[in-house]
């Protein structure tokens, strides 16, 4: 477990209460698109980022754009899809 796993909030993508350790693989190797403008306001969590993450991970990171919300929620609603079906 890294430093500040173990701190919580509410997820505004998805509505109820996480851990950061979620927020930092969310996207597989890459952190939620969302993660610094969520956390900012708890720990220096850019700084965290440019620490755990390889030169190519933070480029790929910094340079993701959002997704509007419902391409976000068609997303996302894939990927649970995805993982029921894997676990069945």
């Amino acid at each position: 477990m890294l430093a500040y796993d173990h701190l919580e909030i509410r997820c505004p993508r998805l509505g109820h209460e996480l851990n950061f350790s979620y927020c930092r693989r969310e996207a597989g190797d890459l952190p939620c698109q969302r993660t610094i403008k969520c956390w900012q306001a708890f720990f220096p969590v850019e700084a965290h980022l440019k620490e755990i993450l390889s030169a190519a991970q933070w480029e790929r990171f910094s340079r993701q754009i959002p997704g509007d919300k419902m391409t976000t929620l068609i997303d996302l609603i894939e990927q649970a899809k995805a993982r029921v079906k894997s676990k069945a």
